[in-house]
């Protein structure tokens, strides 16, 4: 396949083996290559122009320069929008950290059934988002849902109206959140790590009379530091991209409200860019700001892989 491009390019030059396997390995990516570049670098390419245009999709775009930027940090949608997801991750990612890591150190124990429990606990991971947001809308119901009915039975009120009232709302989608996560890929990565550690460590911790605290924090964690930040950036970029559970649980019949939910209390930062593509048509709005979102994301895990330096262990690095 490769002699007669050679030929036709007018080189008569042999190849070396090396080369040969270069040519070869990049005519295998190719589809690869051509895929990233037509579905990644160019939608990126085309939304970094949209972002400087008025663009409503029936029109064609006209350059506007910074003006969706200027407009952006006005706009008390995209700041609501910011509260809320900064809301969201920092409560959640920390409680799905810590609860998968916990789930993780108990299913690692010699218990009875745990190949059973840990296929129940993964369960609710592979449920899909549509179908357990409308299982907690009924669940959340205020007048005949399922948690209101228990919390009236323990004598402990009428309950709040979770997705329905502003202050409650945030709360019920962390609620929803974690009953997908604990038991998911993260517990399962953790899970995986924890195996990994050589029990020789622990026997020599159980004769220096080392307790269970003592052996988790001397062990445990540093042992599984780097899968801890992996996690972590992993779940922080995902809470920060939370956009269909929020959708789906604030915008249906049953929620009488826009994708937002009452007084925008679950408006997250990519269902407003979803709101303002989609709804509102402002295509050239949206674009920016989704380089807004794309430059929030790259900071915060710099920041998360800067400050990691100081408290993840490598095996075999100096100190």
């Amino acid at each position: 396949m490769i002699a007669p491009i050679r030929q036709r390019l007018g080189l008569s030059a042999p190849l070396t083996l090396s080369q040969k396997e270069a040519l070869q390995g990049f005519a295998y990516i190719s589809p690869w290559i051509i895929g990233f570049l037509v579905f990644t670098v160019g939608p990126m390419v085309a939304s970094a122009y949209l972002s400087l245009t008025n663009y409503n999709i029936v029109t064609p775009p006209r350059f506007a320069g910074l003006s969706n930027y200027e407009y952006m940090f006005s706009d008390k949608l995209f700041w609501k929008s910011i509260e809320n997801t900064l809301y969201y991750t920092i409560i959640f990612v920390p409680i799905a950290i810590a609860g998968s890591l916990a789930l993780a150190i108990l299913l690692n124990q010699k218990i009875a059934g745990r190949v059973a429990l840990r296929t129940l606990y993964f369960l609710p991971s592979v449920t899909p988002v549509v179908a357990a947001a409308f299982l907690w809308l009924w669940i959340f119901q205020p007048q005949i849902g399922l948690m209101n009915s228990i919390i009236s039975a323990l004598g402990l009120g009428n309950g709040p109206y979770w997705l329905s009232h502003p202050g409650s709302s945030k709360p019920a989608l962390i609620i929803i959140s974690l009953w997908g996560a604990l038991g998911g890929n993260t517990m399962l990565i953790f899970l995986a790590a924890l195996q990994g550690i050589p029990k020789e460590l622990y026997e020599s911790a159980d004769i220096d009379g080392a307790g269970g605290a003592g052996k988790f924090r001397y062990i445990t964690v540093p042992s599984i530091s780097p899968v801890i930040l992996f996690n972590t950036v992993l779940g922080v970029i995902a809470a920060l991209q939370m956009f269909t559970l929020a959708y789906v649980a604030s915008s249906g019949r049953q929620q009488q409200f826009s994708p937002g939910g009452p007084l925008n209390s679950t408006l997250f930062y990519v269902l407003h860019l979803y709101n303002s593509a989609f709804d509102f048509w402002e295509m050239g709005y949206a674009s920016a700001l989704a380089w807004v979102f794309f430059v929030i994301v790259l900071a915060i895990t710099g920041f998360q892989l800067w400050t990691s330096r100081r408290w993840v262990y490598y095996e075999g690095e100096d100190s």
